[in-house]
Order: structure tokens, then sequence, then C-alpha cells
């Protein structure tokens, strides 16, 4: 988590973030829930929720981030679902899939299945396989 703690504080920075989401974003971090300008299910993981954001940062620089809510399911190697931004003005689907990744990567374990493990700790927010914008009309 310290890692990608630090690739979301490197991101930030570069971003037009508002500093108001920042120090949301850090608060995700530290304190492992939602906030008021983070929005999402309690029970998701905080470090898959933190993943689509570090993604939506480095996809979208320019854009002017002030609040995001987070619709999705998390499995044992994937996180899919929607982030919408800033009370609908921008949405995307995405799909973080580490085992997708290994299986891309040719990475498998002694056993044979996909070393989602090793995927995801090489990869880390870097394993979408869908990271796309969403029609005005689809959101």
């Amino acid at each position: 988590m310290q890692d990608l703690v630090a690739t979301l504080n490197t991101l930030l920075e570069r971003s037009r973030a508002t500093s108001e989401f920042s120090q949301a974003v850090l608060k995700v971090a530290s304190v492992d829930g939602p906030n008021e300008l983070i929005q999402f299910d309690r029970w998701l993981p905080a470090v898959k929720v933190l993943r689509v954001i570090a993604q939506l940062l480095e996809t979208e620089p320019e854009l002017e981030i002030r609040k995001v809510a987070i619709d999705a399911r998390a499995g044992c190697s994937n996180f899919a679902g929607t982030i919408n931004v800033n009370d609908g003005e921008r949405s995307w689907r995405f799909d973080w899939d580490c085992r997708w990744r290994a299986e891309q990567e040719g990475w498998y374990t002694p056993s044979g299945a996909p070393d989602q493990v090793r995927a995801a700790h090489e990869f880390g927010y870097r394993c979408f396989r869908v990271f796309e914008p969403l029609a005005p009309s689809a959101q």
C-alpha cells in the first residue's frame, strides 16, 4: 500500500484534482474507508478503490477532479464497475484484473494457475483490462 500511496501522491501533484480531493484520497489510504469526496461501499477494499483512482489520475491528468463515486464488485483477482466523477460530469467503466494480466504476461504458478499475485505486485494499478469512458447517455 505504501508504494501505491507514493504513486498517488505523484499523480495527484501532476493532476488538476482539487486539494480537497487529494486530501480525501490520502484519507482513504489511511482510514481505509469512504468519505464525502470518495464514495464507495464500505465493504469494498480500499486498495482496489485507490487503484481505480490512480488509473483515473494517470489517464485524465487535465480533469479537475472534485469528487468520485465508485460502484463496483470485488473478486479475488478483479475489481470491476464504474467510476463517476464530479456528480456525473464524466464516467468510466473499468475492470482491474490481475489474473488477466498474468495470462497476458505468460506468468503461471508451478501448479499451472495464472500467477495473479505476481501480476498484482509487479503491475500494481496497471492491471486494467478495461478503462473506458462511458458516453453521456450510458451514465
